[in-house]
């Protein structure tokens, strides 16, 4: 009976162990077959469209990231402002709106343009009297001094705002009339209106901005990076603007050669196309630079990695002849449209051309993705 007590003990304890060892093995040949089901076998017809390249180490340039500010072209921007005291009279044109160069933006009326129009009728009509008469009736100095104050005249109004072919009809005309002190602003840019601060009927001051344009074609991001980076950088040097999850390729123009007292950072200035007119002023982006710094890394085009089913990145490599499978890799950084990677080995044939044909291949087939 003792033994048949100890016989029952042993097999108490023996048979958890073989029972999960079964399991273990069973779960083992499960994950097999999954892995078996995962490579996709084509046939050499099915495989024209299918490029493959051996992975090698490469040197690329290293990265910096930083974030930035879209803040405005100044090379492509203008504020528009009278010389003289004046006073609003019409507006032209709105916030918001396009203009070209030349267009008529503000019309502003000033006593001090219709002083000056007086002055110009009057010296206008003197000059053309002795000019006439000539030097033979009127003295040398009388003569020079009408030609020059007439001449004074006629470069005030026009430092004033009136334009040439204005200043022109007012001495043909010659009517007094016409001095009423009007003149009209222009645009000197073809751009965007984006700022407008006045009322109709306002007096402004000399130099008061009416109007900020300017041309949205291009605008400058500002990023900022410590010294030792900045070190690394150069005019011309590559870098990369996101815009609404897009990556924007442009270039750096400017580096700033003062440190920031409160940041300890130098300003990059980067030039970035601006086709659609979605950066604006003030908008915050995260930008790439390319250093002057290389390493060997392992890289492969953008169009050989894609998400896959359950969110992760992936590749497809070559394992044989017209069999393909999908590999798990993490992405580093994107450079140049490569992708830096990690999770392959140097030597490995990766799909770049074809890979979502492969993943279809894999769905029509029924594999487990999260059994990978």
């Amino acid at each position: 009976m003792q033994q048949i007590y100890i016989l029952l003990i042993i097999l108490v304890w023996t048979i958890p162990a073989w029972a999960e060892e079964s399991h273990q093995h069973d779960v083992q040949n499960s994950h097999d077959e999954h892995e078996e089901e995962a490579v996709v076998k084509l046939s050499k017809a099915q495989r024209i469209n299918i490029r493959t390249i051996l992975l090698k180490p490469r040197r690329l340039a290293n990265e910096i990231q930083a974030p930035g500010e879209v803040i405005l072209n100044t090379y492509a921007s203008v504020k528009i402002t009278p010389r003289i005291k004046a006073q609003v009279i019409e507006r032209h044109v709105k916030m918001g709106d396009k203009v070209k160069k030349g267009q008529v933006l503000v019309t502003l009326s000033s006593v001090a343009m219709s002083e000056a129009q007086g002055e110009l009728l009057v010296t206008a009509n003197e000059w053309e009297r002795l000019r006439k008469l000539g030097k033979q009736i009127v003295s040398e100095r009388r003569y020079t001094e009408a030609r020059i104050a007439y001449q004074q005249a006629h470069a005030k109004v026009l430092a004033y705002g009136l334009t040439s072919k204005k200043a022109k009809e007012l001495i043909k005309k010659g009517n007094i009339l016409l001095a009423n002190g009007q003149f009209n602003l222009f645009s000197t840019i073809s751009g965007k209106v984006i700022n407008d601060d006045f009322i109709l009927g306002e007096i402004i001051e000399p130099g008061r901005v009416l109007f900020d344009i300017t041309n949205e074609s291009t605008v400058w991001v500002e990023a900022r990076i410590t010294p030792k980076q900045a070190g690394y950088i150069k005019v011309g040097s590559k870098a990369q603007v996101q815009v609404n999850s897009k990556w924007i390729n442009c270039k750096v123009i400017q580096l700033y050669h003062q440190v920031d007292e409160r940041t300890r950072t130098l300003a990059v200035r980067i030039a970035v196309p601006n086709r659609h007119h979605n950066l604006h002023p003030g908008i915050f982006v995260k930008i790439k630079l390319q250093t002057n710094q290389r390493e060997k890394v392992l890289a492969v085009p953008e169009e050989a990695i894609l998400r896959s089913p359950d969110g992760d990145w992936q590749v497809f490599i070559e394992t044989a002849v017209g069999e393909y499978k999908p590999q798990e890799v993490t992405v580093l950084r994107t450079i140049n449209q490569l992708s830096v990677i990690e999770g392959l080995e140097s030597g490995s044939k990766v799909v770049t051309q074809g890979t979502f044909f492969l993943q279809s291949e894999i769905a029509k087939s029924g594999f487990d993705i999260h059994n990978h």
